[in-house]
């Protein structure tokens, strides 16, 4: 009896963490819709005004059973290529949560911007959770 049930829990446990792995990398935490809010969580246009605080969200979903840790990370480039703004945020989502994390930024200067957005597990572990996401902004 002991055999069979230390059998069954061993299957359990297995079918378990085949699951979890089930899912491509790229898939277990993808981040869509990414966008430019206000402060109370309206989109705006990616025309704004120099030294107007923008909100950069996108939305974020768990499509594991597991829990799953996340940094979010939103990197500015000016039209140079440089970087000029780095932020993060870190948390962890249930299975099949969804969340939308939003970083603000103020530009300083006219100017185009782009926006790019990362999805890692940790920045110890720096496995992509999904693809990168883009947004372009022209600041006057």
């Amino acid at each position: 009896m002991l055999r069979l049930i230390l059998l069954l829990i061993g299957l359990f446990s297995l079918s378990i963490i085949q699951a979890s792995f089930a899912i491509e990398p790229l898939e277990r935490t993808p981040s869509s819709s990414p966008r430019l809010v206000d402060f109370f969580g309206n989109q705006i246009s990616e025309n704004v005004n120099v030294h107007q605080q923008v909100q950069i969200t996108a939305d974020l979903t768990n499509n594991q059973e597991i829990i799953q840790k996340f940094t979010y990370i939103v990197q500015i480039k000016n039209n140079e290529n440089v970087v000029i703004h780095l932020a993060w945020i870190t948390g962890s989502l249930v299975g099949n949560q969804s969340f939308s994390p939003a970083l603000s930024w103020t530009p300083s200067s006219s100017g185009t911007y782009v926006v790019e957005i990362f999805v890692w597990e940790s920045f110890s572990n720096q496995d992509a959770l999904s693809q990168p996401n883009y947004i372009s902004i022209i600041a006057s």
